[in-house]
């Protein structure tokens, strides 16, 4: 359990290899649709960062929003942003390096929010992961503005058919955003990347092991 603005929140840290240069917090997607830090998608994404198969080997956190599993406090939609930043605080001050700051669908919204929060631990993250992000769903349209001011390197990672946001959109949403970046797009994959979870794997180590020293 770590310290949220909301009350604590539940938590799980996979250690990695001792000579580790960076950590990572995971994100996981929206709660009322059955988010969770164990979806297949969050986990898997954890494997390319921890195992060292993969040739990272970083120190992993994952953790539940408010409102979730045996996290205190209730969703809110917005402020979850704020659970991000006391991930990255815990990381700041238990862990000490350089962080890595991904997330899926409403995870990769809430990491790229709390990241645009100057100041504190967000001057520490080298390395932004937004996979599967929304520009609709639920109901709900979401708005990017704040990547034009965000300096951070960043990798858009989703599939070509993924039903909350359509190319078009991401592509948009993308090109206002401020520079280094990248948007990689899974031939076939949807919003879950079924059958495609290996392809995620794969670019996204692909983009970490270059922006890693």
């Amino acid at each position: 359990m770590l310290a949220g603005p909301a009350g604590q929140l539940e938590a799980v840290l996979n250690t990695g290899s001792q000579n580790a240069r960076h950590a990572a917090l995971l994100c996981h997607p929206h709660p009322l649709g059955g988010g969770n830090l164990h979806n297949k998608v969050v986990y898997h994404a954890m494997k390319v960062l921890n195992d060292p198969a993969w040739g990272l080997g970083l120190p992993v956190l994952r953790f539940n929003f408010r409102g979730t599993g045996r996290s205190q406090g209730e969703h809110d939609g917005v402020a979850e942003a704020g659970d991000v930043l006391a991930g990255m605080n815990w990381l700041a001050r238990e862990i000490q390096l350089p962080l890595v700051v991904a997330g899926f669908s409403f995870g990769a919204a809430m990491a790229l929010q709390a990241c645009s929060e100057p100041g504190g631990s967000t001057t520490n993250v080298r390395a932004l992961v937004a996979l599967g992000l929304p520009t609709h769903a639920s109901g709900r349209g979401y708005q990017y503005r704040f990547l034009k001011d965000l300096p951070i390197p960043k990798l858009f990672l989703s599939g070509d058919q993924d039903q909350f946001a359509p190319v078009g959109e991401l592509t948009a949403t993308i090109a206002t955003a401020a520079e280094p970046k990248r948007l990689n797009l899974i031939p076939g994959a949807d919003h879950f990347f079924n059958d495609r979870l290996e392809a995620m794997q794969t670019a996204l180590a692909g983009w970490l092991k270059e922006q890693l020293p």
